[in-house]
């Protein structure tokens, strides 16, 4: 659904959001601080931080089987953290959802196992949008396998091109690699598309959800991908921690990736058993005190109305795209209907590594370079961008004070 459909039920209390994220309060060089690059890493909120800090002084042990009370207690809210992301994505179960120390790890667990069952010749697809994460394990698949990768291409204003996709699916497709939504030009997929059309040919689909999960609502069994993975610190939560969510069907199809304590049954000098996903995908001690944090933070984003929540993004967005076409010598990359609220550009004449530097010294974080994404700079026909994202915490002086500073930026460099 596009932001722009969305009628809110309340009126955004931004001040009551704003006063949770602690880190808002700064200054930098001496002005307030305009965080504008929530896209990398989203800001916590009071009650992540304070929930994390709690286990570690109230609860902390090691989990699963420990016999005391502060490892029945870790054991507890570990797998209470399992249960609401399962919720939160509508998965059918708890026993879908597989912790990982990030994303990326997500992807390459996925990508490692689905390797040793292609041939020479099979193909899996992804796009150009693509985040480096949701490209490098999928080269190493093929290099591992002798299977071919190929480039779905992207239309004009930054959309994934549906008839690029669909006349590459085929036959010898085997997996379908594609981004929710974009982490540099903000445009979303339409993943139940997707998903049809990867399934009339047998192939599976993975969903990096590492944006969309933050700005769409998402529903799992509605998208039908067999796997859909995101990265709790851009959910506000904590880094250390990702996440995978598999069909049932798709995880029992997955052999072991890595090996130790928790992903096994039974263990001989002759052979080893292996336990049941997730517990299967989980070797060794996990992130127990992040899955603390990843919950608090489901609370916190479940507590906000995110209808409102998505009507309050796509008014900054418009504010600030209109704004940015005031600026002189600006481009800006990405300009899909419904896109969210990621905002890529460079301002002629000035690299971005230093328009994002000057934004500095005036209070404004925004991130420049190639994002983790060289085949879309390449794409876009430039080597670098700036990138300006928004959040829930994001106010429209934040964008005021961006690109005032914008236009100093392009007056003292140029």
């Amino acid at each position: 659904m596009s932001v722009a459909t969305i009628t809110p039920a309340t009126e955004l209390d931004l001040a009551a959001i704003r006063a949770q994220f602690p880190i808002l309060a700064r200054t930098i060089h001496g002005r307030p601080l305009a965080y504008l690059d929530s896209a990398a890493s989203a800001q916590k909120p009071e009650s992540v931080i304070s929930a994390m800090a709690n286990f570690q002084r109230t609860s902390y042990a090691n989990v699963h089987r420990g016999l005391h009370t502060l490892a029945n207690e870790a054991t507890e809210a570990f797998e209470a953290a399992r249960a609401k992301v399962a919720a939160f994505l509508n998965a059918g179960s708890a026993d879908e959802i597989i912790f990982t120390k990030s994303a990326t790890e997500a992807i390459n667990l996925v990508a490692a196992g689905i390797s040793q069952s292609l041939k020479p010749g099979d193909e899996i697809l992804i796009s150009e949008l693509e985040h480096h994460a949701n490209i490098v394990p999928w080269h190493m698949a093929a290099e591992r396998s002798g299977a071919v990768l190929k480039w779905a291409a992207i239309n004009p204003e930054g959309s994934l091109d549906m008839k690029s996709l669909a006349a590459l699916i085929g036959p010898r497709t085997k997996m379908v690699a594609i981004s929710h939504m974009s982490n540099v030009l903000g445009c979303v997929q339409d993943v139940a598309a997707i998903v049809a059309m990867a399934r009339d040919v047998g192939a599976q689909v993975l969903i990096d959800g590492c944006q969309g999960v933050v700005h769409l609502d998402v529903d799992v069994q509605a998208l039908g991908a067999d796997f859909y993975v995101f990265a709790p610190h851009k959910l506000y939560g904590p880094t250390g921690i990702g996440v995978l969510h598999g069909k049932p069907e798709a995880l029992h199809r997955l052999p072991p990736w890595q090996g130790g304590g928790e992903m096994i049954e039974i263990v001989s000098k002759e052979k080893i058993t292996y336990n049941v996903p997730p517990f299967r995908f989980e070797a060794g001690t996990p992130a127990i005190t992040e899955a603390v944090g990843l919950s608090a933070a489901i609370d916190w984003v479940q507590a906000q109305d995110r209808a409102a929540l998505r009507a309050h993004e796509h008014e900054l967005l418009t504010h600030a795209m209109a704004a940015l076409r005031g600026v002189n010598g600006i481009t800006l990359y990405g300009t899909a209907p419904g896109k969210g609220g990621i905002i890529a550009f460079n301002i002629a004449g000035a690299h971005p590594h230093d328009v994002a530097q000057v934004l500095d010294r005036y209070g404004v974080a925004v991130r420049a370079g190639h994002h983790c994404a060289q085949p879309l700079m390449t794409a876009l026909g430039v080597t670098a961008t700036a990138r300006a994202s928004l959040a829930a915490y994001t106010s429209r002086e934040d964008i005021d004070q961006f690109v005032q500073a914008l236009e100093k930026a392009r007056d003292f460099l140029l």
